[in-house]
């Protein structure tokens, strides 16, 4: 039976890069998807054809993603609301935390309707650090998460730390429906297995935030540098809103001391995943981080960190390298291992990656594994 989807997202950028395809796959199964986006200075008209042009009607609502303004994500609430009404949806699917909260909260006056929040990542509030701010917004997120979660039919997880965590803290509990899948799936055609460059350089693509861990990535290439004056540290990714965010003055110190190659913002990563032969994401927590499947898709070498979200995608030794969050030290080890290592070992692991993205994290799964979940 065909049903009538809303997928409420808090960017363009990120429902482009990462849903397209799943609602390719819901149209495709004779499905009608609308989709709810914050009005943005990015929406540009082509990104928005682009979106038409697959068959998506297309909607735009009232979002402050950074902070909290009550009176802004009132707005927000009320937008959300008003679109529900005028669509009428069977399905409502909501990511990120303000999306996941303000429509659960919504969804209170529309109990016929089935909402499927996903949850992709914790952020700021949830990742570990003693700072008062972040002990408050923690806090506040807790009481909003419950609030917005209690009117769902089934969360979906990106990991089993997060689920976990959910519970332990009272924000799901038992007699509710809960799921994982393995992140948003990495698409095997946009990202092919591709051969190791000799050269060694090491990759990080992410928002410049420090909960990415960026600054142990910007010390750990300082340490290598010195013993290995020829590897080469790139970084892209955009300065960010988020409390966590690195200042334009530290990161212009790295590139002026010469630790780090910064690439800017890049829209299309392809091509500098596969000229480099390592990727690195020290990151302190994540859903399931997309850069890390796509460089294993490319058959790349991974270093991250133990933490929820990051844990998943290595199995240490065998396709990358897993190292404590927050420790600059460790992980220049384990980036020293990685250029001290045979040829032969390193293009092995690289291999590794690209199976473990084949058979664990390839799109298809991945939205397979959602419309079960949707009872589609």
């Amino acid at each position: 039976m065909t049903k009538h989807i809303l997928i409420i997202s808090s960017e363009l950028f990120s429902l482009i890069n990462f849903r397209s395809s799943l609602i390719k796959y819901l149209i495709d199964g004779g499905h009608r998807v609308t989709v709810l986006v914050p009005k943005e200075k990015y929406n540009t008209e082509v990104t928005i054809q682009k979106l038409k042009s697959m068959g998506v009607i297309f909607k735009s609502y009232s979002l402050s993603r950074a902070g909290l303004n009550p009176f802004k994500d009132y707005l927000s609430y009320k937008s959300i609301c008003f679109v529900i009404s005028q669509c009428k949806p069977d399905i409502v699917i909501a990511y990120t935390a303000k999306p996941v909260i303000y429509a659960g909260m919504a969804m209170r006056h529309f109990p016929k309707i089935s909402f499927f929040p996903l949850i992709t990542g914790l952020g700021y509030g949830f990742t570990e650090g003693d700072g008062l701010k972040r002990k408050l917004i923690r806090q506040l997120m807790i009481i909003l998460y419950r609030k917005g979660l209690k009117n769902s039919k089934g969360i979906i997880f990106q990991n089993p730390d997060d689920e976990r965590l959910f519970y332990k803290l009272k924000i799901i509990f038992k007699n509710m429906s809960s799921h994982i899948v393995h992140g948003s799936g990495v698409d095997l055609d946009l990202y092919p297995f591709s051969p190791l460059p000799k050269k060694p350089i090491f990759l990080m693509l992410a928002r410049l935030l420090i909960d990415k861990g960026v600054r142990e990535y910007a010390e750990a290439a300082r340490i290598v540098k010195a013993q290995f004056p020829k590897a080469i540290f790139q970084l892209a990714g955009r300065l960010d809103s988020n409390p966590s965010t690195i200042s334009s003055n530290e990161l212009n110190f790295w590139i002026n001391e010469g630790s780090i190659q910064y690439l800017g913002e890049i829209s299309s990563v392809q091509k500098i995943i596969a000229s480099c032969r390592f990727y690195v994401l020290p990151s302190y927590r994540e859903g399931t981080p997309r850069s890390v499947l796509e460089a294993m898709a490319t058959g790349r070498p991974i270093i991250t960190t133990d933490t929820p979200g990051c844990r998943e995608t290595v199995i240490h030794g065998k396709n990358g390298l897993l190292v404590p969050p927050k420790n600059s030290k460790s992980l220049a080890n384990a980036m020293i291992q990685l250029l001290e290592e045979t040829d032969d070992k390193t293009q092995s692991m690289g291999r590794e990656s690209f199976i473990l993205a084949k058979d664990k994290y390839a799109v298809e799964r991945v939205n397979k594994d959602i419309i079960n979940i949707l009872n589609l």
